[in-house]
């Protein structure tokens, strides 16, 4: 993806039209009594901040193009799917595995291949059947320029960001662990949560959808902005109905509901896809991911296996 993908005719068309969506959401949240701080602190960081890092961080990244043989077969097949996993398999029958296994650690497992099978499985032969190539969507990209820096700075800053703006460090103080053995714990969470939610969400959603949408629509900002709103209103079903009054973003109100998840989460899909596009390493976006969510998930993650 280079600067003319982004910033041309249609690169800015893509832009404007998500961030016109953004808007629509973020006031209807407000007009109907929702926090509508949280969405620009979101766009702000997670949006622009990162989104620069990342450009900055790919200039010397040389990424192949992902070869899509029949890009409306294949992106009209894995919407379909979407549909499904959204309502279904997420929203509803997520919950359900998760009451089927009451042993905590056996339901990890479980939850695990779960999340493999409809993420990064299903996927996969969806594309296989209609006359794709998955190859090419697990490439490292491990020997690729600018890897290794990319990956220290970016990772390097989600780990400080959510060190400051979650309560991750005084819950892992809280475990009254020696420096090493926390360490440990923290890296033990980055490598699990890399796979249960950076590899699956990105495995599906940059490599599979982002990669057929770019070929279809013939513009790498146009499948970055379309396939950031499908990853936050992917969201929506779960969170509506297996949330409640204590969840943040939970409403009665389904509208406000989908309004939270595009004005919240799709500003990071948003610099997640343009990682993507930008350097084709699946393993650095699934490690970037991990980084999100690795301090967040810690001390849930020592109860569990200690």
């Amino acid at each position: 993806m280079t600067r003319s993908d982004l910033f041309g005719r249609s690169g800015i068309r893509a832009l404007v039209g998500y961030l016109s969506i953004w808007a629509a959401a973020t006031a209807y949240i407000a007009a109907s009594g929702g926090d509508w701080t949280f969405p620009f602190i979101s766009l702000g960081i997670f949006g622009l901040a990162l989104g620069a890092a990342v450009w900055f961080l790919t200039l010397r990244m040389d990424a192949p193009a992902v070869p899509v043989a029949n890009p409306k077969r294949e992106s009209l097949g894995l919407l379909a799917y979407l549909a499904v996993y959204a309502v279904l398999l997420i929203g509803i029958w997520l919950g359900s595995v998760r009451k089927a296994v009451p042993d905590e650690r056996t339901q990890e497992l479980v939850v695990l291949a779960y999340k493999l099978l409809i993420h990064v499985g299903i996927p996969a032969a969806i594309i296989i059947l209609l006359g794709g190539a998955i190859r090419p969507l697990f490439d490292s990209g491990i020997k690729r320029r600018g890897f290794w820096p990319a990956l220290i700075v970016l990772c390097g800053l989600m780990f400080a960001l959510l060190a400051v703006v979650s309560p991750s460090l005084k819950q892992i103080g809280a475990l009254a662990l020696t420096p090493a053995v926390a360490l440990a714990w923290v890296l033990g969470s980055w490598a699990w949560i890399s796979v249960e939610a950076g590899l699956c969400e990105e495995f599906f959603f940059r490599a599979c959808i982002q990669s057929r949408l770019t070929a279809w629509l013939k513009s790498p900002a146009a499948g970055i902005a379309l396939t950031s709103i499908l990853f936050a209103l992917s969201h929506w079903p779960g969170l509506y109905l297996r949330g409640g009054p204590d969840v943040d973003g939970w409403s009665t109100d389904p509208i406000q509901v989908a309004c939270f998840t595009i004005a919240t989460l799709s500003p990071l899909a948003f610099s997640l896809g343009l990682l993507w596009a930008r350097s084709r390493s699946l393993l650095l976006i699934v490690l970037v991911h991990g980084a999100i969510d690795a301090l967040p998930n810690t001390a849930a993650f020592f109860r569990t296996w200690s």
